[in-house]
């Protein structure tokens, strides 16, 4: 009971008996002493478990509405919608304002008298009408954001938000739990720090006695450990889950009145209604420490400017407390208190309980608010002293036909389970551990980060291209995907073999790790990175991905007709970037009867980015054999011609009007052969090694013949070309 008290009545002075400081040593009778811990949990509950447990499931309405305020953030989104509410409020002032009259469907506007009514209503409360959707519109987007858009973009959304609800459960749960057996075990510490102390002797001799027998009459074997608080004016006692703390002002309180305030208190103490409250506050824990912080400033600085500056911060976290969690709490609070007020009429302290109910009627204010109505934590004393009056009568309980029993009042403990529940329970942990259990060998074995790179390592040992790229994080178009799977399946791939992980650090979500591996003969390391991925398999179980993985290949000397593991390279005579996975390839080029391209292998690492093939095609030694043979033949050619300048030949004679020209070959010229392609090269005469020809013949001067001799250098220029399986030389016209 926590209402205030004055002294008694004009008439009815208190019955305080004379005071024998040695009437203060215990009782035989009374209680040992405890031990601390659980060891002040009431009668009449085999244990601990069972004690907590009928505290916490009285309350579900509580808990409920504590676990929806402080779990789905029921402040922020006030907070949000508010704001939310605001900005759509002006937009829909202004649209309303501006444009509600040009919504009216012409049918309405033409219409006599209806349509300059319209319009008129419109013109003047569009913009208090669109404010107002506004508003109600905003209100509902801020306020529906808060408890949707968490959940956006799950996989598997229906069990998803299943398992992430019971997360949710189990975390309030656990938190309600622990603050609860902290103020528990840490409550005689606590109560110290508030005030409260040991009694005194005196206090000691005038109030345990009094306890022990209203016990006696409960039917209780122990009571609670007995505090005081220094408070000469006010009248009161408060129960906590091991303690009964009572104000000093009691002690001037008669006789009956203090039995039945302790009887009150004691009932309370019987039923844990301290640990229902205890735990409600914990599953609202973040909120209900939000909340100390503006309350105690108001309780602290009682001003009307700091009571607007507190709300004007606090204002989502006051409202959230005020009309959500108090008021589905103090249903259950004012029902202990009926329940609490029946320990008076076990106790036959009825007539004291009546005149402190009527006593304190005085103090009462009107319900009529919010605060008074519905979230008073006190029946209104009316109704209190209506419920005590149809229980104390004979064969009438508070609303039931049966009298008023301790065992009915606190009802029967019981064992925590029966043989079959408990043999349900087992089964069904046992179910849960043996299902965790497999889950988590199903994680361990095949979603960590090893698992990961031991799966990737093992598609490349199969030539599996998709299975291979299913672990990495690496986007990849249809086409590069095909050719992948064409190169892995060739027969110049070799994958990486002796795959060892040699350290992996994991940080959050990422991974990094060394590996070591065999490839083209030699021992190498490379250290790969791995992300958690954010899709769940089954929902349950999130794999990992390697990061990058593939390499770029750029192959710019390879032309048409090159090949990676018999695979053309598609455009390769425009350098193009193939995607490779790791492993060894065999590269091939373009062959003619002019060049040939040499065998070229690459050995791509899981940690290259890139790499460069160059097939370069060569000139076949038979090749520049042919071209040269088809010089000389050309050139002879030219020098059974009898003219002084033979069409399309690399030399002339221009020693006027020569007549029976014979040329001869002193020196074939040496010639070199230049690829510009796969199938075709240049032909040329380097200067220091020009061909000689001797040219011979006579010339008329005056009608006469004169013969000449003259010799001469030439060089020979042309192109080569592979003709199907030939080489065709071509001279270069003059």
């Amino acid at each position: 009971m926590t209402e205030p008290h004055t002294v008694p009545p004009e008439g009815t002075p208190p019955t305080v008996p004379q005071l024998d400081v040695r009437a203060a040593e215990p009782p035989a009778s009374a209680a040992p002493p405890s031990t601390g811990g659980f060891a002040d949990r009431p009668p009449g509950y085999p244990s601990a478990l069972l004690w907590l447990r009928a505290g916490i499931l009285r309350d579900w309405r509580g808990v409920l509405g504590a676990f929806v305020a402080t779990w789905f953030y029921l402040p922020v989104a006030l907070l949000l919608a508010f704001w939310s509410g605001l900005v759509f409020a002006v937009i829909g002032l202004f649209a309303g304002g501006l444009g509600a009259d040009d919504q009216v469907p012409q049918v309405l506007r033409d219409a006599p008298l209806i349509g300059s009514l319209l319009e008129a209503f419109l013109t003047r409360s569009g913009g208090v009408l669109g404010g107002m959707a506004g508003f109600a519109a905003g209100f509902l987007v801020g306020f529906l954001t808060v408890f949707v858009v968490p959940w956006l973009g799950a996989e598997n959304g229906v069990l998803t938000v299943a398992t992430g609800l019971a997360g949710t459960v189990a975390a309030a749960a656990l938190i309600g739990l622990l603050y609860t057996l902290y103020r528990v075990l840490l409550e005689p510490r606590l109560l110290v720090v508030s005030g409260a102390r040991q009694p005194s002797r005196r206090e000691y001799a005038r109030l345990r006695p009094v306890l022990d027998e209203c016990a006696r009459r409960l039917g209780l074997p122990s009571v609670p450990r007995l505090l005081m608080e220094d408070d000469p004016v006010l009248s009161n006692a408060r129960t906590y889950a091991r303690h009964v703390v009572v104000t000093t002002a009691v002690l001037t309180e008669p006789d009956d009145e203090v039995a039945a305030l302790l009887s009150h208190e004691l009932v309370h103490w019987r039923t844990g209604d301290e640990i229902t409250s205890a735990f409600v506050r914990g599953v609202g824990l973040p909120l209900t420490l939000a909340h100390a912080l503006p309350t105690w400033l108001m309780r602290t600085f009682p001003h009307p400017g700091t009571n607007f500056v507190v709300f004007l911060f606090f204002w989502p976290v006051l409202l959230t407390m005020r009309y959500v969690v108090l008021p589905l709490h103090a249903r259950d609070v004012r029902a202990a208190e009926y329940r609490a007020d029946l320990g008076a009429v076990l106790t036959g302290h009825v007539d004291g309980m009546r005149r402190v109910l009527e006593r304190r009627l005085s103090f009462e204010t009107g319900r009529s608010g919010w605060d008074e109505a519905v979230c008073a934590t006190h029946p209104p004393h009316e109704l209190r002293l209506d419920a005590l009056e149809r229980a104390s009568v004979a064969g009438v309980s508070a609303g039931a036909d049966q009298p008023v029993t301790a065992e009915r009042l606190f009802g029967h403990s019981g064992p925590v389970g029966t043989r079959r529940t408990w043999l349900l329970v087992g089964t069904l942990l046992l179910a849960a551990c043996v299902g965790t259990g497999g889950l988590g060998v199903v994680q361990w074995a095949f979603f960590r980060p090893q698992a990961t790179i031991d799966g990737y390592f093992s598609a490349l040992a199969d030539r599996d291209s998709d299975a291979a790229l299913g672990f990495l994080n690496y986007p990849i178009g249809d086409a590069d995907r095909k050719l992948l799977g064409q190169l892995l399946r060739g027969e110049g791939y070799r994958p990486p073999t002796d795959i060892d992980i040699t350290k992996l650090e994991r940080n959050g979500d990422r991974a990094d790790a060394t590996v070591t591996y065999r490839l083209a003969g030699e021992r190498r390391t490379a250290g790969v990175t791995l992300h958690r991925a954010d899709e769940a398999t089954a929902g349950l179980f999130h794999g990992w991905r390697l990061s990058g993985g593939l390499t770029s290949l750029d192959a710019p000397f390879a032309g048409p007709g090159a090949q990676l593991n018999g695979v053309a390279l598609p455009g390769a005579a425009d350098g193009p970037a193939v995607l490779l996975l790791p492993g060894e390839y065999a590269a091939t080029g373009p062959a003619s009867a002019l060049s040939e391209t040499p065998g070229e292998t690459v050995a791509v690492g899981p940690e290259q980015g890139s790499a460069t093939l160059q097939l370069a095609p060569v000139l076949k030694p038979a090749a520049g054999e042919a071209v040269q043979a088809q010089v000389r033949a050309w050139l002879d050619e030219c020098a059974k011609q009898t003219v002084a300048a033979p069409p399309g030949c690399p030399f002339r004679y221009y020693g006027g009007s020569a007549q029976k020209v014979t040329w001869k070959i002193l020196e074939y010229p040496q010639i070199t052969v230049e690829l510009t392609e796969p199938a075709s090269a240049r032909v040329a005469t380097p200067n220091a090694t020009q061909g000689k020809v001797q040219v011979s013949g006579t010339n008329t001067y005056f009608g006469g013949d004169s013969p000449f001799t003259d010799e001469d250098e030439f060089t020979v220029t042309g192109t080569a070309t592979a003709d199907g399986d030939t080489v065709t030389f071509r001279p270069t016209p003059n």
